[in-house]
């Protein structure tokens, strides 16, 4: 009778032991994944953060290129009137002209 206590003893140590084992096991286990979870998190507000820059630079380009293309209209258009006031002083000079040809 004693030696099945001392053996029934040993086994409720043992299971304790292992309990407490497998205890501290898991919380090393979820340690290490929230260490993980959060380092993925970091990762992804750094990445979202360049995304965020990016983005903002490529607006910027469009805007600078809408901007370009509305002057360079403009110019265009300024050009187009420059040329017909040549053309019309020109035709100006030319009906002023006493020895431009007429035909």
């Amino acid at each position: 009778m004693k030696t099945v206590l001392i053996v029934a003893a040993i086994a409720v140590v043992l299971i304790v032991v292992i309990a407490v084992v497998a205890k501290m096991a898991s919380r090393r286990r979820e340690d290490r994944l929230r260490t993980q979870a959060a380092e993925h998190r970091a990762e992804a507000r750094s990445t979202e953060l360049r995304a965020q820059k990016l983005e903002a630079d490529a607006e910027e380009r469009a805007a600078k290129a809408k901007r370009e293309a509305a002057i360079a209209e403009e110019q265009r258009i300024e050009a187009n009137s420059v040329r017909d006031d040549a053309r019309d002083l020109t035709e100006k000079a030319d009906d002023l002209d006493p020895d431009v040809a007429r035909n």
